[in-house]
């Protein structure tokens, strides 16, 4: 092993060929790996055996790239970020021998990030914070903030760092207790559920369970596979879910807790407080989601962005 002149702390195996002076200090760049003269690669980076990195690359600090993978031009891999085995990162939607123009087209992984062993990102795409891409898995689409994804093409299977919610079988008694959740400002209600020879009925009244009064509600359904809805908070606008049909699950978060919950039955209810980042995903085939609103609609009242939404439950 020989240390590179431009970093002394850092350090490169013999057999590794590295163009580029822009390597941060405590950087490992292992056996027969290759970066060109362009490359720009952070500090307490780990690159191992057989890595190329093309010369429009930036890498940040404490990013890890496992064995055999192939970092193209306009690729960005940011703080903290692991890349295993083999993964393969794209930056051509349509690739020719010797194309007469071209120009890459950008891939950003998101810090704390992690791309498994043969996963395939197309171009253009961004894997947001902390999300999970699994081993196997092609992504065609961006992947939010948080989010685990599976399978080709790859979809939304779980979120990190998320506490399950296990809702307690009816009784078959007219219930209305209240169930907290560990996500503050959000809850689980147990409707009053009717059961005889005719059928079953489920009701809520005003106050009883209900939180508010509602002036609106929507229903989703005819959802096409497993696809995310939801993905927003709102400033001041509270919300009561129930899944009158089939199941979807709702992912909680008030930006230090995350809960997922399953929603399977007409007679439980999930109320959700002013901001709380919430997500609706894994719906059935047949499932229809009732919403009740205590207002009308108003698209100034929606976060939709992750980050807005942490900067505005972390301000004073």
């Amino acid at each position: 092993m020989t240390l590179t002149p431009e970093s002394p702390n850092s350090f490169q195996h013999s057999t590794a060929l590295v163009e580029s002076s822009l390597i941060g200090s405590g950087t490992r760049i292992w056996a027969f790996a290759h970066v060109l003269p362009g490359a720009v690669i952070g500090s307490d980076c780990n690159i191992c055996d057989h890595v190329f990195i093309e010369n429009d690359v930036v890498i940040g600090d404490r990013v890890t790239i496992k064995c055999g993978v192939q970092i193209w031009d306009g690729l960005r891999l940011e703080d903290d970020v692991f890349i295993g085995p083999n993964a393969t990162f794209t930056n051509d939607r349509y690739p020719r021998s010797r194309p007469e123009s071209w120009t890459p087209v950008p891939t950003r992984v998101a810090q704390g990030a992690s791309v498994g062993a043969n996963a395939t990102i197309l171009p253009g795409l961004t894997i947001g914070k902390k999300a999970m891409v699994a081993a196997g898995a092609v992504v065609t689409k961006d992947v939010p903030q948080n989010a685990i994804v599976a399978g080709n093409p790859a979809r939304i299977v779980g979120y990190v760092n998320t506490f399950p919610s296990q809702v307690e079988p009816t009784s078959g008694q007219p219930l209305q207790a209240i169930s907290p959740l560990k996500v503050k400002r959000a809850a689980l209600y147990r409707l009053p559920l009717i059961r005889d020879l005719r059928g079953a009925l489920t009701f809520g009244e005003i106050d009883s369970p209900l939180p508010f009064i509602p002036k609106r509600y929507f229903t989703i359904f005819d959802v096409p596979g497993p696809n995310v809805r939801g993905e927003h908070a709102h400033r001041a606008l509270h919300e009561f879910l129930i899944c009158l049909r089939g199941a979807c699950s709702v992912l909680v978060d008030d930006g230090s807790t995350r809960e997922e919950v399953r929603l399977d039955s007409p007679d439980v209810g999930l109320y959700i407080a002013p901001m709380v980042w919430t997500v609706q995903y894994q719906y059935s085939s047949d499932a229809i989601l009732l919403v009740l609103a205590p207002e009308k609609y108003d698209a100034a009242d929606y976060i939709r962005d992750y980050d807005e939404y942490i900067a505005l439950r972390e301000s004073p």
